[in-house]
């Protein structure tokens, strides 16, 4: 018996500055989960896997990761994919900055 697929984002590190995007609906690249296009179809995340690993001249070590749809958009399931959704945690720079804007 097969187990049920778990949705799925697509991400990689951008290859000029190696922050953590998310690849969205329309074949574009956010640092923002929130605009991660859910896949919840096994056989689209891995065309769409595919289609992110072909970007060489836009990111690097693209691969699968758990989600979940909420208000927002998609919410990583596992603790390393929160850590790297954040941004580095050595000090305030980058997403970091963002989102101590938004509080």
């Amino acid at each position: 018996m097969s187990r049920k697929f778990t949705p799925k984002i697509v991400t990689a590190n951008a290859l000029r500055d190696g922050d953590v995007i998310y690849l969205t609906e329309d074949d574009g690249w956010s640092p923002d989960i929130a605009k991660a296009e859910l896949i919840d179809d096994e056989a689209h995340a891995e065309i769409r896997l595919i289609f992110a690993s072909q970007q060489t001249g836009e990111v690097v070590g693209a691969y699968l990761a758990d989600a979940v749809a909420d208000t927002n958009g998609p919410k990583p399931v596992h603790f390393r994919e929160v850590f790297r959704s954040r941004g580095p945690s050595n000090y305030a720079h980058g997403k970091q900055t963002v989102q101590q804007d938004r509080a």
